[in-house]
């Protein structure tokens, strides 16, 4: 068997330079016919001869057809070589020798949509695009477009381009009207729009990517080059206001009637630090029958911030499913998927830090203040992964994408007693509890001091008078004027006469009086 392995590859590596030694020939078409004829069916002798040809070795007979073989097949490499080269050298010249770049100047402040997708403004996009000329070009057209790019991470149908990306254009302009020649030198197209307060903002999460995506494009006339292009994605982000005062939650736990109160900031920020005040009430009860005092102690404290997203993956025109339904109550086909995740982007555990009070069984209290929010060590093990961001603002977006995050506070007690007079003289029981207090949170980008664009715009035309304001003095004569401490108010000078001029009523009269 391993001879026949032995066989076959030689046999291959034989049947190669017989086709390369064979083609050259041809091409060359010596005079004189070999010394030995060759079979066009391979053996193993020939096999054997190739063998020692290829580790170096080489027979007088063969060392002529060998040699011519190998030079051959070098040639043709150096001919591809100087060809993928050639290619390359015209590549940069092309590019080196561009007559025109371009390039965006966004004129507006950053994009920030503020307020939810119910109450928001949106957010307005303005800028200018600059071409750089080296020479005089004629452009035959100019155009821009702003569109949302979505990426389906998980989409209806595996290995579907149109399943995972889905396009909506927001606009487009057309920078030109008329083809035209550009002369050396730079040229602006400025453009605006205003971006709705019901999109979405940018975001990278596990099961879908946001983004906006500007490509402008400017086609030389025919001779005059290739097209150019221009992309860039524009980050759009949302900012919620925050409360004035921090949401206070309260709850009860039977059957052990324990109560728990929270003051925490209902609005957080990915950079921020948050602080929860915790307080514990009804820990501890008498029970008069025995003469003891029952506590429940707080033996472990945890806390974790979970992020959970929902998106409806849409099916693509190939793939999405008939609707075969043909009753009026029946319910047509789903056109897409609903895929879940959740992540945690925070977490911490105490088994200390509180302070508690078992002093008697009306006023036995646990007071605990704590900082949360995203930890620095799940930050930094996302931002490696380089798959996705380590957190995502919530979002609730028309087409069924929502990304919201819940704090969830975990205690763990165990129920102790001790005699009524002696409280320091305390027997675990060995029984326990698990208690738990889900909050929901709002995570959105900070507003610095932007503000929305509405309440920053300047007056409008309607809003300026059509003339400047009337002098509103005294109709009198100047007779009637008490001109005695003129002089004292213009420091010892004497009155003029503009002063005593009754001031214009109109811009028409101001300029015939001069």
């Amino acid at each position: 068997m391993p001879h026949r392995v032995a066989n076959f590859l030689r046999t291959s590596t034989h049947t190669l330079e017989t086709q390369l030694a064979a083609g050259f020939k041809r091409q060359k078409s010596p005079p004189q016919t070999p010394r030995h004829s060759r079979s066009a069916s391979p053996s193993y002798a020939s096999s054997i001869n190739e063998e020692a040809e290829e580790s170096g070795v080489m027979t007088p007979e063969r060392h002529e057809s060998s040699s011519e073989g190998h030079h051959h097949h070098r040639l043709s490499l150096n001919g591809l070589g100087q060809l993928i080269r050639g290619t390359k050298d015209l590549h940069i010249h092309q590019h080196s020798n561009q007559a025109a770049t371009l390039n965006l100047k966004v004129e507006s402040p950053p994009l920030v949509l503020y307020g939810d997708a119910s109450t928001s403004t949106g957010a307005l996009f303005s800028g200018s695009m600059h071409m750089e000329l080296k020479e005089d070009v004629p452009i035959e057209s100019f155009t821009g477009t702003l569109r949302i790019h979505v990426t389906q991470k998980r989409p209806f149908t595996a290995h579907c381009h149109d399943c995972a990306h889905q396009y909506t254009e927001l606009q487009s302009w057309s920078f030109l009207k008329a083809p035209l020649v550009l002369t050396k030198g730079s040229h602006y197209f400025p453009f605006s729009f205003l971006l709705g307060g019901h999109l979405p903002a940018t975001m990278d999460g596990p099961l879908v990517n946001i983004a906006y995506e500007f490509h402008a494009e400017a086609t030389p006339a025919q001779g005059h080059g290739p097209s150019i292009k221009f992309d860039k994605n524009i980050e759009v982000k949302r900012s919620q206001p925050e409360a004035e005062v921090p949401h206070h939650s309260i709850r009860v736990f039977p059957p052990i009637d324990v109560k728990s109160s929270a003051h925490y900031p209902q609005v957080i920020h990915p950079l921020g630090v948050n602080t929860l005040s915790l307080r514990l009430d009804g820990i501890a009860k008498s029970n008069p029958t025995c003469g003891t005092v029952e506590f429940w102690k707080l033996k472990k404290l945890s806390w974790k911030l979970e992020e959970k997203s929902k998106v409806i993956a849409p099916a693509c025109e190939k793939h999405a499913p008939k609707d075969e339904t043909t009753s009026d109550d029946a319910s047509p086909a789903k056109k897409g998927l609903e895929r879940t995740d959740s992540r945690i982007i925070g977490e911490q555990t105490y088994f200390k830090g509180w302070k508690s009070n078992y002093s008697s069984a009306d006023d036995a209290t646990v007071e605990m203040e704590f900082d949360w929010g995203l930890s620095k060590k799940l930050e930094s093990d996302l931002a490696k992964s380089k798959k996705h961001r380590r957190y995502v603002c919530d979002t609730k977006c028309a087409d069924g994408t929502e990304v919201t995050h819940q704090l969830e506070i975990e205690m763990v007690v165990s129920q102790e007693y001790a005699p009524a007079k002696k409280l320091d003289m305390v027997t675990q029981t060995g029984v326990g509890r698990i208690m738990r207090m889900h909050f929901n949170v709002i995570l959105t980008e900070p507003s610095g001091l932007g503000i929305s664009w509405d309440n920053e715009a300047p007056p409008i035309y309607s809003m300026v008078p059509a003339s400047p304001p009337a002098y509103c003095g005294s109709e009198g004569s100047t007779d009637d004027l008490d001109l005695s401490n003129i002089e004292t108010l213009l420091g010892g000078s004497s009155p003029t006469s503009p002063i005593l001029r009754s001031p214009p009523t109109s811009y028409a009269e101001a300029s015939g009086s001069v």
